[in-house]
């Protein structure tokens, strides 16, 4: 047996134990959260551009704050360090069910809307209805308009007509008993045929309130003070921004963007979607 008493040639390949440790890639997904390690800077993925031929990523700290970094080596991933790559594209599985839980029905050609209307009473609501219902309303061939608060609910029916063929379902919010929505609703229910029109809602304050708190990282929906408005003393209970119209907007689509399914709905909103949906299309 013969010994190289001088060990193996310096010159030559380094053995895997000698060789520096290799970095993960990791792929830079929206919502996955990283650290800068130059900076200290914490936050989840928002969005991967390419500007100048370089690949750049957006972190949103807790705050709602953004900051822009290049992507590449310096960032940390649980701890460990990370070369954050840009995601690659991914073929995505054909769908069979909507974002309602229904069947997919195969593609064919839109369908004619109806005369029969489901009522909302604000662009929230119309959005949120649109992000989980809207594959099926189109199946349908229903059409949600706003109503932009429902005081004037009467009225609006009387302009409209509605009748066994043309009907109306109105989604109401904070219908609870005692409160102006449930006396609008009952005196709706007095003035026209229960064939043509149909009054439901939820009992949320705010249609916010029927996307799952647990969505925001929130155990509930916090009470507020009758002397702040609703959707700012949520924003700011949440530290997002809440001075402006635009602050709000801008929360409530950061709000919506976590809705994905029928799951991400409150029970108390889904079943009454569902019931006005049954109330528009039956067959005449």
């Amino acid at each position: 047996m013969s010994w190289d008493r001088y060990g193996s040639d310096v010159l030559g390949q380094p053995t895997p134990s000698s060789r520096t440790p290799s970095v993960a890639q990791v792929e830079a997904r929206r919502g996955l959260v990283v650290e800068e390690v130059t900076t200290g800077w914490v936050g989840a993925v928002v969005r991967v551009e390419k500007t100048a031929g370089m690949h750049t990523v957006t972190l949103e700290d807790r705050h709602g704050a953004h900051r822009v970094f290049r992507l590449g080596p310096g960032f940390w991933v649980d701890g460990e360090p990370v070369v954050l790559v840009p995601p690659q594209r991914v073929t995505a599985p054909v769908a069979t069910r909507t974002a309602s839980g229904s069947r997919m029905a195969p593609l064919s050609r839109a369908r004619v809307a109806r005369t029969s209307r489901i009522w909302v009473e604000g662009k929230h609501d119309a959005e949120l209805v649109e992000k989980v219902w809207g594959a099926d309303l189109r199946v349908e061939g229903v059409v949600v308009e706003m109503l932009d608060g429902v005081d004037h609910l009467q009225d609006r029916l009387e302009e409209f007509g509605p009748t066994p063929e043309s009907r109306v379902g109105v989604l109401v919010d904070h219908l609870v008993r005692g409160s102006k929505e449930a006396r609008i609703a009952d005196a709706v229910a007095e003035r026209f045929p229960p064939r043509s029109v149909l009054v439901v809602g939820h009992p949320y304050v705010d249609v916010w309130q029927a996307v799952k708190p647990h969505l925001l990282g929130l155990p509930a929906w916090p009470t507020i003070s009758r002397d702040v408005e609703w959707k700012r003393g949520i924003l700011a209970t949440l530290g997002w921004p809440a001075q402006t119209q635009m602050d709000v907007a801008q929360g409530w689509q950061r709000i919506l963007s976590k809705v994905t399914t029928y799951t991400d709905v409150e029970p108390a909103l889904l079943g009454r979607v569902e019931e006005l949906i049954d109330f528009v299309t039956v067959d005449e």
